[in-house]
């Protein structure tokens, strides 16, 4: 959920932490599917194994919307009452994990059945946002800002749905990633613009924080890791794509089409990213070539 709008955000120099990196035009930018097929509460885009593209809050708040391979879009699921997602991760099985955040649930849905069930719950939570999973134990990760109080937590789930607090009462929590060979968690904090890193123990628990890169203006949302290890981080309100190396060196960083970049997904093959739009209520879709 991205109420705040970031309205500390004054642009100034463009510098990120001594390290320098040119804007950029991708190779395209096109659009998937009309400005706004979803409000502006579009988030938490996923692929599943078949290659379906999926975002919370298609048409109408609540719902889970489904892009086939052939583009075409439809409602997936209607989410219970009360209910409204916003980050959504697949396990190796095809379930699917939603950050319920107005619930305080994180839920799972049945890809053969549809069926929808709470997987872990605490009342504790602010909201939990976004959701990352671990490739190896498939421990799942969520972020649970507070915009008011502009602070955050973060949370371990395992498989059985019981939630650990990792660390309470941080900066505001927004985008978060495990690493691809499942040894660092990375999560940002919007509101502050930092960007850390933790090593992941066995048990899923972290430890040795550590600021992998910081940016002067403007905040983040959504973030995802290639094969590589590089960070894609949106950067909200300024409508950019910054590649960050494992070492917190800015690699590239591209322009959109619109501002309000609220997260993002890479295509398996890594040629393409689709980046959810909260000022056009679309997916713009990047090449990477």
């Amino acid at each position: 959920m991205k109420s705040f709008l970031f309205l500390f955000m004054f642009p100034v120099l463009l510098m990120y932490s001594g390290n320098a990196a040119s804007q950029e035009r991708a190779n395209s930018v096109t659009d998937l599917l009309p400005e706004w097929s979803f409000p502006k509460g579009i988030e938490g885009p996923a692929i599943d194994k078949n290659g379906n593209l999926f975002a919370v809050n298609f048409k109408e708040p609540g719902t889970i919307g489904v892009v086939n391979p052939n583009g075409e879009a439809s409602v997936y699921v209607t989410l219970p009452s009360g209910s409204v997602g916003n980050g959504i991760r697949f396990d190796k099985k095809g379930f699917m994990y939603i950050a319920d955040y107005t619930m305080h649930n994180i839920l799972r849905i049945d890809p053969s059945t549809k069926e929808i069930s709470v997987f872990a719950h605490n009342s504790s939570m602010n909201q939990p946002n976004d959701l990352a999973i671990s490739p190896k134990t498939e421990f799942l990760y969520a972020s649970d800002p507070n915009w008011k109080d502009s602070t955050g937590n973060l949370w371990l789930i395992n498989r059985e749905g019981k939630i650990t607090l990792l660390e309470g009462n941080i900066g505001t929590t927004n985008g978060v990633e495990v690493s691809p060979n499942g040894k660092k968690l990375y999560v940002n904090e919007s509101i502050q613009r930092k960007v850390w890193s933790y090593d992941i123990k066995k048990d899923g628990t972290v430890e040795n924080k550590k600021l992998l890169i910081s940016f002067p203006d403007f905040g983040m949302d959504g973030m995802r890791c290639d094969s590589s290890g590089n960070l894609y981080i949106t950067r909200h309100g300024k409508g950019t794509i910054v590649i960050v190396s494992p070492n917190g060196v800015i690699l590239r960083e591209i322009l959109l089409k619109g501002k309000l970049c609220s997260n993002i997904v890479l295509s398996k093959d890594e040629k393409k990213a689709y980046v959810t739009m909260a000022d056009r209520g679309c997916f713009e879709v990047v090449s990477l070539n």
